[in-house]
């Protein structure tokens, strides 16, 4: 063997020895250590404050989108009732019973014979007629006819003659007489 070798197997021995000496376990007491509660305390509060905060926050919010929803149905139906109004008034406006009032107003009666013109030529192809005050239009319509089931016949019935039992309309019914009871005097 080499003479290198030699001072290993030496110390062979001695490492063992440490080895086991340190091995050797002795019961130490634990150091605990608690965490400390203060950042705990301050992170639970902090969430349950943002929380709180973000749900107050949410609620106007929602509050705030009511109170615009409300306000813009009342705004659209108040749009709708001035459509309608105005619906109106065009139909009113478009009325051919008011055109043609408004029409003989200003003095306007229908031709009787328009004239036809060709436009590519300019040319009269069929003369018209004069209008006059006397070809106007009747503009007021006849009222409708009512039909007789509507308006039947009257029907008229006597009332019974008055008897002197039964009193006549606007009087008092009369009251029977009956005697009064006599009453012994002392």
């Amino acid at each position: 063997m080499s003479g290198s070798e030699a001072p290993r197997w030496r110390a062979v021995p001695r490492l063992a020895e440490v080895a086991t000496t340190r091995a050797r376990l002795v019961s130490v007491p634990r150091v605990r250590r608690r965490a400390a509660r203060v950042p705990f305390v301050i992170l639970v509060t902090a969430v349950l404050l943002g929380g709180i905060v973000g749900l107050l926050l949410f609620n106007t919010s929602m509050q705030q989108a009511a109170f615009t929803g409300a306000e813009l149905e009342s705004r659209a139906e108040v749009l709708s009732a001035r459509q309608q109004t105005l619906v109106r008034e065009i139909e009113q406006l478009r009325d051919p019973q008011r055109l043609a009032e408004a029409a003989t107003a200003q003095g306007m009666v229908p031709a009787p014979q328009p004239a036809l013109v060709d436009l590519r030529t300019g040319e009269i192809v069929l003369p018209g007629e004069v209008a006059t005050t006397d070809d106007g239009l009747a503009i007021e319509p006849k009222a409708p006819v009512k039909p007789a089931e509507l308006s039947p016949a009257p029907i008229y019935v006597d009332p019974p003659a008055a008897s002197p039992e039964t009193p006549a309309a606007g009087e008092a019914p009369a009251v029977p007489e009956t005697p009064a009871a006599e009453v012994p005097t002392n």
